[in-house]
């Protein structure tokens, strides 16, 4: 008989069998030709069962080391609650309780991404914010380009999911699955556009101009009387296709130069608010984690979600730039957020 050999599942059942049968473990042996103390083992175990989990008892954390914490996380933005207890030599604190307290003065978020801004960038902003301070924000026309993917942004396709339910599954496609270039504009409380930038076209100096010509300035600015035009400003940022002495002739030709073409500051994508709206018409055609599936269906998408913007939301944008300026310059050019 073989001591070290392991039970086979086949013998487990008939131990079983046989104990509900009023066998005892020494019968068992003899009838299985195993070693009695193979069997006696298996049924000992058998009848222990599962060991219940012995809670250890928490750390408790003093109102000192409270306050520690607290400074702590002000002064490490996105450190892992590890890492802050570390640096408050607050040791054998169990990961739950380190979140549970965090939970009560943080949360977590995710790092902003903007362009970095130096003290030439942050003098430039205040310039700007001290020259346009007394305009007529009603008279400016705003204007950028976004590029909406197949699949939307990383991270957009998080959400709830009630329990016992499978999350559905997603496509996974290089550069999200392609993507397509959207130029729009507002003005006071009117959208104009969105126009669509032919598939393939990169957009230098010379095929931003064409675009402007065959969308903006044919299907929308033609159509407006001569003192609206005598007032508009045009405002675009300082992209290359759009800073360039190329666009800035071309669009003086067109008359729109000198003060009709506003000057903007360098690293400010918080100054414009038709970034706002970009963000309204994005929330929209990818709520619930939607995917498409050709380059048409996103940008009917698009289409779709601004012509549900109506003049109150696009009012509200632009009427927000007085504010937007005031912010400029109480913090020194920093950022205000949008």
């Amino acid at each position: 008989m073989g001591q070290k050999k392991d039970l086979t599942g086949s013998e487990k059942s008939k131990i079983v069998r046989y104990l509900a049968e009023g066998c005892s473990s020494l019968k068992i042996a003899k009838l299985l030709k195993r070693d009695h103390r193979t069997i006696k083992r298996f049924i000992q175990n058998s009848q222990q069962g599962r060991k219940k989990r012995v809670e250890k008892p928490r750390r408790k954390i003093t109102a000192h080391e409270l306050r520690k914490v607290k400074r702590a996380t002000a002064k490490m933005p996105l450190a892992t609650s590890l890492a802050i207890f570390q640096s408050c030599n607050i040791t054998g604190v169990p990961k739950s309780t380190r979140c549970a307290i965090l939970r009560d003065m943080a949360k977590v978020r995710k790092a902003e991404r903007r362009p970095p801004l130096n003290k030439t960038h942050k003098l430039k902003r205040q310039d700007w914010a001290k020259k346009y301070l007394k305009t007529d924000f009603s008279k400016v026309l705003w204007t950028d380009e976004m590029r909406v993917s197949l699949d939307g942004p990383d991270g957009w396709a998080r959400g709830w999911i009630g329990k016992g339910q499978r999350a559905p599954v997603r496509l996974r496609r290089q550069q999200g699955g392609g993507g397509v270039l959207v130029w729009a504009g507002i003005i006071k409380d009117e959208l104009v556009g969105p126009f669509r930038v032919e598939d393939g076209v990169k957009l230098n100096s010379q095929s931003y101009c064409q675009f402007l010509e065959d969308t903006f300035f044919k299907q929308w600015y033609r159509k407006k009387s001569a003192s609206f035009k005598k007032n508009m400003i045009f405002m675009h940022d300082n992209a290359p296709s759009h800073a360039s002495k190329y666009s800035t002739a071309w669009l003086a030709r067109k008359g729109i130069k000198e003060e009709k073409l506003m000057t903007w500051p360098p690293c400010s994508p918080d100054l414009n608010p038709i970034e706002n709206l970009w963000s309204i018409i994005k929330c929209e055609i990818y709520k619930e984690g939607k995917q498409y599936t050709s380059l048409n269906s996103v940008w009917e998408a698009v289409v779709a979600a601004a012509r549900n913007v109506d003049g109150e939301q696009i009012k509200t944008l632009t009427e927000s730039m007085d504010g937007r300026l005031l912010s400029v310059l109480a913090k020194k050019g920093g950022y205000i957020g949008r």
